[in-house]
């Protein structure tokens, strides 16, 4: 059994919650049903706790040039307001973490890591923050973090949005964040409230701090009760992200790996001036090509049946292993399996026919473009 419960643990339990151990903590797994929690979300909208994920603040004058030499983006370019997917690397190009950060002022920034490497992040960037003027300071264990996600996200938000603030968040944009005054228990408060998500959908996550957590829980699902909001786990969390084509760290990427074997070149920020950890390597790599010392390159695969790929499954041509599954099951919302799996990069063209070993049965898939799916405008 993990220590780490997050401040709504006792809420989960309340909603029945069926638990799973995720980065050392301990999280809903599922509610009830984790295709009945998917198409909530894809239908209506979903509540899920992210609050065992990491929030790291950067602050000082050197914040910009310090995430610049720190992360593989150019930070520096960020609006204030905006937010940037990126990811830290090693040396050796290998991937520690992705991550998004949010520029909240000229000389400030919110970085939010997964929740297994959060602690690792952290101790990163105190450690390259040397030389810089910054501060780096870890309020992961301080801190709730809630998602509202699915195409009713934002009208749930306007119930508890005093009416002078609406435009603040109808008029957010997608990786943006502002601080909006939400109503809870007839005070208002204001609370960070960023346009980001992981399920593919519209939706919206609120940083909370952890003493308040469970009455804005509440006031979420009371909020949302007529627009179809039910709590969701990290099972259908899993199979949103999948359809959505959104890599998981442990599955499609690890410090082995690299961003262009990923197929997250467009992430790595070569032609930033400042110099950066792991930039002469990644250069290199990208140089290569193949993006990848072992000439794979990250894929989704389409099921032509009914059976679906599993993580570490071998993928096949004629027989011949050529890659592994990453991350694989059956999708909810399109009807047939899906997988992500790196193969060797002459079978990694959309169209490409293939197959996976599942369990010495080979089961026709065919190599298609990325996302799965895309929700509707």
């Amino acid at each position: 059994m993990t220590e780490n419960y997050t401040a709504l643990y006792e809420q989960h339990k309340i909603a029945g919650a069926s638990f799973t151990d995720f980065g050392g903590w301990q999280m809903p797994l599922k509610y009830s049903s984790e295709l009945a929690e998917h198409h909530a979300v894809r239908n209506a909208a979903g509540l899920f706790d992210l609050s065992h994920m990491g929030e790291v603040w950067v602050t000082g004058p050197d914040a910009a040039a310090f995430l610049d030499y720190a992360l593989a983006g150019k930070l520096s370019a960020v609006a204030v307001g905006k937010a940037k997917y990126s990811l830290i690397c090693q040396e050796d190009g290998g991937i520690i973490d992705d991550l998004i950060s949010y520029r909240r002022a000229e000389d400030k920034y919110l970085v939010v890591p997964n929740a297994g490497n959060a602690a690792v992040v952290a101790a990163a960037l105190a450690e390259r923050a040397a030389g810089f003027d910054v501060v780096v300071d870890d309020v992961s264990a301080e801190t709730s973090l809630i998602a509202v996600q699915g195409p009713n996200a934002e009208a749930i938000l306007l119930t508890l949005v005093p009416a002078d603030q609406h435009s603040l968040v109808t008029e957010l944009k997608y990786y943006a964040a502002v601080e909006v005054g939400i109503t809870v228990n007839g005070t208002v408060q204001d609370l960070l409230l960023a346009r980001t998500g992981y399920t593919g959908e519209d939706g919206f996550e609120i940083y909370i701090p952890n003493e308040d957590a469970a009455n804005w829980w509440d006031a979420l699902l009371e909020a949302g009760a007529g627009h179809g909001l039910i709590p969701a786990g990290l099972a259908c969390r899993d199979s949103l992200r999948l359809e959505a084509g959104m890599p998981l760290y442990g599955n499609e990427l690890s410090r082995g790996g690299n961003p262009y074997a990923a197929g997250l070149g467009p992430v790595v920020s070569l032609k930033k001036e400042s110099d950066f950890v792991g930039k002469a390597v990644l250069a290199e790599l990208k140089e290569l090509g193949a993006g990848s010392t072992s000439g794979r390159r990250l894929v989704g695969l389409k099921g032509l049946g009914r059976r679906a790929g599993r993580s570490h499954y071998p993928v096949l041509k004629d027989g011949v292993v050529v890659g592994e599954v990453t991350s694989g099951q059956p999708s909810p919302s399109l009807g047939y399996p899906i997988a992500l799996a790196y193969v060797d990069v002459e079978h990694s063209e959309p169209g490409t026919a293939l197959d996976i070993d599942l369990r010495g049965k080979p089961e026709p898939f065919e190599v298609v473009e990325l996302p799965f799916y895309k929700r509707q405008k």
